[in-house]
């Protein structure tokens, strides 16, 4: 295996990574694939007891695509000779047909990729019979189906390389018009994508939706569609950096973790682009922390390769679509290789990421999310009041996730009610300065209204549990803490119970309902500080009955250690009609299906202080207690076909 090189502090005082590294990351990595691949070099069978769902065959078309895409990233011209070796065996009858929603579509995109990338190195080198195979293998990705979300991608990036060599240009251009126009749907303003229909925030936006549109522009020169996605890309970075930990870790949420430094590929982009709110030395700091976090973690086996899991090997992180050469999907990173030796992200000193800056409490309005970070400990929070994917839980719709801890088996950072710890049909109410707050189903009937309140490592969380029988049972429970982070609970309000807890186990607070809707506030924090100061020094609430807002409505008022305070209304009902002191309660409302309940932030009037003072723009909202019905985007621009 290549040697590694010697740590640079100076340029790189934050992880001591520099170019040289992720050069030698990417030779080793490819080195330790090649002893795996088969006669001829079409297919790379990784080893691993476990198949993905589209079984061996498949999993070893993705074990050449994924690492052929590393190899076109790294452009060494020895390695790619095997691979070009691969792509003449594997047209010869050897690889899978592409089909409609089938997983070589996935990996014919990392073909057509990476000869895009290295089209005089690789492609113009080839036997022309090998080239009108390998045309026409990619060829039926212009024809096959894609499911509806990222996967709209794969197409538009086989059909960017074909277009290139004169393959059915002119299908090729309106397979790319169709893929780009589809994906407008899913666009909802400020940066971000929901991956597909539905509300899933989670890593594809980085390394799918960003990426494929921005490289397809990038490698085509295509000024238009490159100031259109890139500058959506400027904007998510804004809020993407804030989501890696003092530590290098990424957030850990969402699907397809075991792609790992993937994560970094936006980071870098950006930088390819010159579209980023990131100082060069940010940008890096950044990414070499992350890839310097997981390779220190075991992310990497004896062998040299990469293992399925988060840290090492862990089968809790894996999908029914995880295959032994899934985690290679993490080549995206070394787009930052596509970046000369003499760029400034490469020359600049490292400087701090935002967690090192400063405490931030910083709302994502799309995602209905809450970003809380603290310097003194470098942990990031991500509170979760707007993503949900059943199919993949837990890692979408827990009320918060970290840098630090992981889901747990016990029901981590959950409303548990009569037993039941479901989280389905998740409506935002709301995010603002400081608070974010959303609407969940449990179980038929039964609904709860959440809000967090956060401020340093501190956080107020409420649930207004409406619809459930009286007497039932109800537990609230806080972070799995690990890792030499502390995590604290204390009960608030129509509970008992506190603790801290240390080993991945969460800690819980504990009551029942009543016979109107019921209000359950805990005092939270997850921190690594040693000495923390206790969480009653630092804030308190207070609990009073909304009699003028009919059953079971509360005043949540929160007050922070300085004096400052703000008050949320929790209501059972989010009818309109419900009258309220101060006037109706205004904002579009979905059909009520069962219990509504919601919750309101008291807005400036008569010198008040408000938690959201930015949320809206002047004039919306309708009198002291505006409905905070959901992120407002911004509408997403359209690209005008390209042909």
């Amino acid at each position: 295996m290549p040697a590694e090189p010697a740590e640079d502090r100076s340029l790189s005082p934050y992880t001591g990574r520099t170019r040289a590294h992720w050069e030698a990351t990417a030779d080793s990595l490819l080195a330790a694939v090649a002893p795996y691949a088969t006669d001829g070099g079409a297919l790379y069978h990784l080893p691993g007891n476990r198949p993905s769902a589209s079984g061996r065959l498949s999993d070893g078309l993705e074990g050449y695509a994924r690492t052929l895409l590393l190899a076109g990233f790294r452009r060494d011209e020895k390695v790619l000779e095997r691979y070009a070796d691969g792509l003449a065996a594997g047209t010869a009858g050897v690889w899978p047909r592409v089909e409609s929603r089938s997983q070589p579509l996935v990996e014919a995109a990392s073909i057509a990729l990476a000869l895009r990338l290295t089209r005089s190195q690789l492609w113009d080198r080839l036997d022309d019979s090998v080239r009108q195979r390998a045309a026409a293998w990619l060829g039926d990705a212009l024809k096959a189906e894609p499911w509806p979300n990222n996967w709209e991608l794969f197409p538009v990036t086989v059909g960017g390389f074909l277009a290139d060599v004169g393959y059915e240009p002119d299908l090729s251009r309106a397979v790319i018009d169709r893929g780009l126009e589809r994906i407008e749907q899913w666009y909802l303003g400020d940066g971000w994508y929901t991956d597909g229909h539905g509300r899933k925030f989670d890593y594809y936006n980085g390394w799918a939706m960003h990426l494929y549109p921005v490289l397809h522009a990038w490698l085509g020169d295509d000024t238009r569609l490159l100031d259109l996605y890139a500058g959506r890309l400027e904007a998510h970075l804004a809020d993407y950096a804030r989501l890696f930990g003092g530590d290098g870790a990424p957030m850990l949420q969402g699907r397809s973790l075991t792609y790992r430094f993937a994560a970094t590929a936006p980071l870098w982009l950006g930088a390819l682009t010159g579209r980023t709110p990131l100082a060069p030395g940010e940008t890096r700091r950044l990414a070499s922390g992350a890839l310097r976090y997981f390779l220190d973690r075991g992310a990497v086996d004896a062998d040299g390769l990469l293992t399925r899991g988060w840290r090492g090997p862990d089968e809790a992180f894996l999908q029914e679509y995880s295959g032994p050469a899934s985690p290679y999907w993490a080549s995206k990173a070394f787009v930052c290789l596509l970046l000369p030796p003499d760029h400034e992200v490469w020359t600049a000193r490292e400087e701090p990421g935002p967690v090192e800056r400063a405490d931030a409490i910083t709302p994502v309005r799309p995602a209905n999310w809450l970003i809380q970070s603290t310097r003194s400990d470098g942990l990031v929070r991500l509170h979760n009041h707007g993503s949900e994917d059943a199919r993949y839980d837990p890692y979408y719709t827990r009320l918060a996730y970290s840098t630090v801890t992981e889901p747990s088996p016990s029901y981590d950072n959950s409303v548990i009610v009569g037993g039941d710890a479901s989280r389905t049909g998740i409506v935002p109410l709301g995010v603002g300065e400081g608070w974010a707050a959303s609407r969940h189903t449990v179980a038929e009937g039964v609904a709860v209204a959440g809000l967090v309140v956060a401020r340093g490592a501190v956080e107020v969380r409420g649930h207004l549990v409406s619809g459930a029988a009286p007497g039932a049972p109800v537990r609230v429970t806080g972070w799995a803490a690990r890792d030499g982070a502390r995590s604290e609970l204390h009960a608030a309000h129509g509970l008992s119970g506190a603790g801290t807890s240390l080993d991945g186990l969460p800690e819980a607070a504990e009551g029942t309902t009543g016979t109107d809707a019921s209000l359950f506030v805990t005092l939270v924090r997850l921190t690594a500080d040693p000495d923390p100061r206790p969480l009653t020094d630092l804030v308190s609430v207070r609990v009073t009955p909304a009699e003028d807002a009919g059953p079971g409505a509360h005043d949540l008022t929160v007050t922070w250690a300085p004096g400052d305070e703000a008050t949320f209304r929790f209501t059972a009902s989010a009818d309109p009609d419900t009258p309220s002191q101060d006037g109706p309660e205004t904002g579009p409302r979905e059909p009520s299906r069962g219990p509504s309940p919601s919750v309101f932030v008291r807005t400036p009037q008569s010198g008040e202080a408000s938690a959201d003072a930015d949320a809206d723009p002047p004039g919306e909202g309708n009198g002291p207690w505006a409905d905070r019905t959901g992120p407002r985007g911004r509408a997403g621009e359209r690209p005008t076909p390209s042909g």
